[in-house]
């Protein structure tokens, strides 16, 4: 049997990276994927489709350290459902993927160069 799922989406939000009490950290993020169509009148459709996505130990510190909503990933992992129940009794499940492998496919953004001040041309010595 196979459990293996590859995304490449964009991030909803910031990592969240904590610990465990036995100083285990891990992150969690949202990551959105998106299906485009055309419908049957020709008009162009699409749809977001978002995933809880979890990593753990130094891939999750390399989450909080490199990865920032907007940011263009590709993770890979495997589909994990958990169940609980809260104070009140109602109960919860959720399914994450917990990610083995990150790659960030896009550059860090650009930084400005600096500008020359434009209040005296004069200045610039060429």
């Amino acid at each position: 049997m196979v459990n293996k799922v590859q995304l490449i989406g964009r991030l909803g939000k910031d990592p969240e990276v904590r610990a465990t009490q036995e100083n285990v950290a891990f992150a969690r993020f949202s990551l959105a994927t998106d299906t485009h169509w055309t419908d049957r009148n020709g008009d162009k459709q699409s749809r977001a489709e978002w995933h809880n996505v979890l990593a753990w130990g130094r891939l999750a510190e390399i989450c909080g350290e490199y990865l920032r909503k907007g940011r263009l990933v590709f993770v890979e992992g495997r589909l994990q459902t958990r169940s609980w129940e809260d104070e009140g009794g109602q109960r919860h499940s959720r399914t994450e993927v917990v990610i083995h492998d990150l790659k960030i496919l896009e550059p860090k953004q650009p930084v400005e160069a600096p500008q020359p001040p434009a209040d005296n041309p004069a200045e610039i010595p060429f």
